[in-house]
């Protein structure tokens, strides 16, 4: 079924979970692999290959950082920073601008 539409792409479904797998390994989230796979791979969307990038990790066993997690990382690096240079408001204001965003998630769940 996916053969006969793909058939411009030289990749099969084996090796873009080699590539996905090894991406995380790195530490890339999956919204970051995708644009990977997109702009050097050639790879318009893993999902048309079968399965969509978090069904690869989550097969592989591999740890996926939520929205949540990456973003409460940013925070604590930009505090940080803050703590370091107290006069910088842009900073400061993207610590507020970060914590809407924390707070919106805890909203949709």
């Amino acid at each position: 079924m996916t053969e006969a539409k793909l058939d411009w792409m030289k990749t099969k479904p084996a090796e873009v979970e080699k590539i996905v797998v090894e991406l995380a390994k790195q530490g890339e989230s999956p919204a970051k692999i995708g644009l990977i796979l997109r702009d050097k791979h050639g790879i318009p969307k893993a999902k048309l290959l079968g399965k969509k990038i978090c069904q690869i990790l989550n097969d592989n066993k591999m740890p996926i950082k939520s929205e949540k997690e990456i973003v409460e990382g940013k925070i604590k690096k930009t505090e940080i920073h803050v703590a370091k240079n107290k006069y910088d408001h842009s900073a400061k204001r993207s610590v507020i601008k970060k914590l809407w965003i924390i707070n919106k998630i805890n909203k949709r769940k």
